[in-house]
Order: C-alpha cells, then structure tokens, then sequence
C-alpha cells in the first residue's frame, strides 16, 4: 500500500478490530457496475458512527441538551482494487492518534476474500455546539479512546 498514513501494513491492518458490514447497492454503482468513488466516503461514516456507538460516545453526542458535537475535518479515501455491485464489505475503522479534541480515524475496507478494496484515514474534531470552536475531549473521553489506539 502506498497511502502516507500507512507506515508498516502488516501492523496498521492488524490494528483493526472494529467493522461494519456493507453491501454495494445498484444506485451506489457507474454504469460499469463499480462502485462509485464517492460511495466510498458514506461508507466510512457509517463505520464511524458504528463504531462511536459501539465505545459509547454518540449518547453523548445525540443527547438534544448535550454541548458538544464531532465533526469531520478533512477525510481521504486509497483506492486498492475495483469494487462492484453487490459485493459484501467489511469496513473496518479504528482511533489512530489522539489529540487535545481531534482523534485521527483511519478506515480499511476488505472483501469477502479478505482483500484490502481501500483504505482512508480522517480527522474528527469535537465542536461546542454554540460557538463552533473547538471543544476538549475531557478525561473519560481520552481514556476511551487510548483503549482503542
């Protein structure tokens, strides 16, 4: 792999053990029946939020009179090999570094044959939802995230 994220291979995909599963749907294909490269960018933020569920940070996050929101800061997407409709998906995402209140996310999406299909990697910043500035992860939100990295 050739992503800039991505400095052992072997030890970034063993990293992972979080994923969500995904089929290529008709309407997420070109008239070729690849995947659309936009699509690509949906499926991490389902896995995303997935995942924030799965380490019980969205209840926070969802909570009407709740202060702080995460937001997606930039996000990339490595394309490996072709993807077609109905093919089944795993998209695997875990927390790579942490900081004051942005935690750096990187995907990887695998086939049935347990091929790499893409890779990505995106920062999410946790904002106060008046003032749109960034807001710090307070101490239970590190410890969650420092099991996952």
């Amino acid at each position: 792999m050739r992503a800039s994220y991505i400095e052992d291979a072997a030890s970034w995909e063993q990293g992972f053990s979080f994923y969500s599963e995904v089929s290529v749907r008709f309407s997420e294909t070109d008239m070729y029946g690849h995947l659309n490269n936009t699509v690509t960018f949906a499926y991490f933020e389902y896995a995303r939020i997935e995942y924030f569920k799965h380490i019980k940070l969205m209840n926070d996050w969802l909570n009407p009179r709740g202060e702080k929101i995460p937001v997606v800061a930039d996000l990339q997407c490595d394309y490996i090999k072709q993807v077609f409709f109905d093919e089944k998906l795993r998209i695997y995402v875990k927390a790579s570094t942490i900081g004051s209140s942005s935690v750096d996310m990187h995907y990887m999406a695998k086939n049935e044959k347990g091929e790499i299909v893409f890779t990505g990697r995106g920062s999410v910043v946790q904002i106060d939802k008046k003032t749109g500035k960034a807001s710090k992860w307070n101490e239970e939100e590190r410890e969650v995230f420092q099991k996952q990295c």
